[in-house]
């Protein structure tokens, strides 16, 4: 059964954890690359999430700047009152 995907919150508070481990020294080699690898992941993760809903801000911006120029245009819904 495949894991859960985790939240962009989710995904920062185990990256926290991550560095505070690699920060503690305390961690071995082994451990270490593994810590890595998954934060590799995790920021992978976080750098998608943001990029959708940064689309997604954009897409909202973009109608919201339609709606306005068609209702300034003349002949456009603010006219046909």
């Amino acid at each position: 059964m495949a894991e859960p995907e985790l939240t962009y919150e989710q995904a920062v508070e185990r990256l926290e954890e991550i560095i505070r481990r690699l920060d503690s020294g305390e961690a071995g080699l082994r451990e270490t690359l593994d810590l890595v690898r998954e934060g590799r992941a995790l920021i992978d993760l976080c750098a998608a999430e943001l990029d959708e809903v940064s689309k997604g801000l954009e897409e909202v911006q973009l109608d919201e700047l339609i709606e306005r120029l068609e209702k300034q245009a003349p002949g456009g819904p603010a006219d046909d009152a």
